[in-house]
């Protein structure tokens, strides 16, 4: 099922238009502020457009792993934190938890401008304002990473949550090898 999922995908993405909307970054220079624009496009189009930083790109999210998603075809990775690889123990807890989150819901991703193996690094925030990256360290499912989030997220890990998610931990000290882009 999950190959068939796979192939409808990527037959959507080339012959399908999806509706996303896109906020510019406001203009330093002149301070003007950002403006909304609403666009249909292909998703090859919106990749190229979304990359600089301040941008928002809101639409369907679809997860990849428990700290990726992908919106209109750009691949995002939720900013300042880390959750377990698939393949790492509670790995898949972590994508199904961020499913259930981000499922029937409209996706909004700020670009900080950074990027991560071809993932651009974004805060993500629901409808109702919730963080992605805050609700996956509350339910024990991430760790605050703090290179990238100043600590912003340390206060809502959960008691042992390190322990647990040992192999993110040492990723973060140093003690294990970064991830190779094929891995991704």
């Amino acid at each position: 099922m999950g190959l068939l999922r796979f192939f409808v995908h990527l037959l959507r993405k080339e012959t399908t238009r999806a509706r996303y909307t896109y906020t510019a970054p406001t203009d330093q220079t002149t301070g003007q502020p950002a403006r909304l624009v609403s666009v249909r496009v292909t998703t090859q189009t919106m990749v190229a457009a979304v990359a600089e930083a301040g941008a928002v790109l809101t639409g369907k999210a679809w997860v990849i792993d428990g700290d990726t998603l992908d919106i209109g075809g750009k691949r995002i990775r939720l900013a300042g934190i880390d959750a377990p690889e698939l393949d790492h123990p509670y790995g898949r807890n972590a994508k199904s938890a961020l499913i259930r989150l981000c499922q029937g819901h409209q996706v909004s991703a700020v670009f900080h401008g950074e990027s991560s193996y071809d993932r651009s690094m974004a805060t993500c925030t629901l409808p109702d304002g919730r963080d992605l990256s805050a609700e996956m360290v509350r339910a024990g499912m991430a760790i605050d990473w703090p290179r990238y989030s100043g600590g912003k997220y340390r206060a809502l890990e959960v008691d042992g949550i390190r322990r647990k998610l040992w192999r993110c931990d040492a990723r973060q000290k140093g003690r294990m090898p970064p991830l190779r882009p094929d891995q991704d």
